[in-house]
């Protein structure tokens, strides 16, 4: 169903940019959820005999369902899909919703329909393809949500490098959730995208048998268009959270300055450069008792904002660049403080290519303000008294992963779980406790050790690895890859062909 979603959208797209054409698939996606969902309102309070109430925004809004007026439902729509203002009534269908739901201000595509310039045809055919889709048929598969999500991942692999950056992919999302367990209390994410984090922990505590009324969401995102993305996106879903009355920069503008969360998951811009000029903020209270992160750099700053944000029990788990575990100067000071105040828990490098804008190797950050005194087995026989405030846990994950849509990579469920068990395995407090170090995979480094590598926490300094090059198969591994490099060839001389089709059925001749 995805799949033929995506190729009826994308004879849609002409020339338009992913950037923006994704607003105009998703708008309509979200229209026509919010309808279906207003529809079964209004039969229920027809059955209820209700009839009299069925204008009535307030019985609608008591069972979190968005009143739509008549020229705002999908019915409306289809009825006039094949009209030439149609794209006018979209947009203007969407803006009634947002007027008549304040909880979706600032949220739905504003005039892009009518701006864009779409072919009313094409238009007409995607409105008929999405109409199909039964968002309600199935609520334990989470339809439209489903559908939501395998969208923005499209749209992010279509956008690349440099412009993704609204969607952190799904199987590393679940990892941190699966680590840091949001169970209750507050979730905060600093640059929360398309809301991913939010979706996923709440996915985790139903998955879980938890109660998603225990949980508070709190978050901020800078850039208009995927603030939009993030509030339909949780809207779709009946997901409450405080997003800030507007987009703007967490650092010159946090819009939750006495939040203290109990659980952060965060996926920061990478490297970020001049995200301050040289005299500003430099006595914010966020870097409290702290150098001031430099200028040139901000993946300190996002660290300290999200380590001034936790509750005196709270955990963070969040993603940044390979170079922060051992950078000099500035960011050399802020890390051997985070190490000797006990705040790291667990850094986890991933394999490349798992993400779609980047095929850099990222880490995976787990702080806590809560670590605990340990009991460890000893062969059974013996018990050793470990205070895990003075460990950090190390993951190598370079060589796990499994293929997704050919070119990336991603965790499969046996692995997401094996990472977490072995987490909480060297987390437990006395007779539970079963952790121990596994060669090319984990290893914990005391205290003492992390000061002899001057505070570097590349993994790689601490885990073990063997060497079995005698091992290896040489002949083998030549055929695979050998065959692997044809088919890659195949599939370029397919794209190649794919391209000319499409040139000449534009009526042009390339040689």
């Amino acid at each position: 169903m995805e799949e033929s979603l995506w190729e009826s959208a994308n004879k849609l797209r002409g020339s338009v940019e992913s950037s923006e054409y994704k607003h105009v698939v998703l708008g309509l996606i979200f229209l026509k959820f919010v309808s279906d969902k207003f529809e079964e309102r209004r039969k229920e309070l027809i059955e209820e005999g209700k009839e009299k109430y069925l204008e009535m925004k307030e019985f609608y809004n008591m069972k979190n369902v968005f009143f739509l007026p008549e020229k705002a439902r999908w019915s409306f729509i289809i009825k006039n899909a094949k009209q030439s203002d149609i794209a006018l009534k979209i947009d203007t269908a969407l803006h009634t919703i947002e007027k008549n739901n304040p909880s979706l201000k600032g949220a739905l595509p504003d005039n892009y329909f009518s701006r864009l310039n779409l072919d009313i045809s094409k238009l007409a055919a995607l409105l008929d393809t999405i109409n199909n889709i039964n968002t309600l048929e199935d609520k334990q598969q989470d339809v439209v949500g489903r559908v939501y999500e395998y969208f923005l991942k499209k749209f992010a692999i279509a956008e690349g490098k440099g412009k993704g950056e609204f969607y952190t992919p799904k199987s590393i999302v679940n990892l941190i959730a699966e680590m840091i367990e949001p169970y209750q209390g507050i979730i905060y994410d600093p640059c929360c995208g398309s809301g991913g984090m939010f979706v996923q922990s709440v996915k985790f505590i139903e998955s879980h048998h938890g109660n998603t009324k225990e949980v508070s969401i709190y978050g901020q995102e800078y850039t208009a268009t995927t603030y939009k993305l993030a509030k339909m996106n949780l809207a779709i879903r009946g997901i409450n959270a405080n997003l800030g009355d507007v987009p703007a920069n967490t650092f010159f503008r946090d819009q939750h300055p006495d939040l203290k969360a109990d659980y952060i998951m965060a996926n920061p811009p990478f490297n970020q450069k001049d995200w301050r000029a040289a005299d500003e903020l430099t006595d914010d209270p966020r870097w409290n008792g702290y150098e001031v992160p430099p200028k040139s750099n901000a993946n300190y700053a996002w660290i300290l904002n999200m380590v001034s944000k936790l509750s005196d029990h709270g955990t963070a788990g969040f993603i940044l660049a390979n170079g922060a575990l051992s950078g000099g100067g500035t960011e050399y000071e802020i890390r051997k403080k985070l190490i000797e105040n006990r705040l790291v828990e667990a850094i986890l490098i991933l394999p490349q290519n798992m993400f779609y804008t980047t095929n850099i190797s990222v880490t995976v950050w787990v702080l806590n303000k809560n670590k605990k005194k340990r009991q460890l087995n000893i062969n059974g026989k013996h018990w050793d008294y470990r205070d895990s405030r003075d460990e950090v846990l190390f993951f190598d994950l370079r060589e796990k992963g499994i293929p997704l849509e050919k070119k990336f990579i991603q965790f499969s469920e046996d692995e997401t779980k094996e990472i977490a068990e072995t987490l909480h395995n060297w987390q437990q407090v006395g007779y539970g406790n079963t952790y121990k170090d596994i060669p090319e995979f984990c290893y914990s480094a005391n205290i003492e050790e992390i000061r002899k590598k001057d505070y570097s926490l590349v993994p790689s300094k601490y885990i073990e690895f063997v060497n079995r090059d005698e091992n290896i198969d040489f002949d083998s591994k030549m055929k695979k890859l050998q065959t692997e490099i044809s088919q890659l060839l195949k599939e370029e001389e397919d794209s190649k062909q794919e391209l000319l089709d499409i040139f000449k059925d534009l009526g042009y001749e390339l040689k």
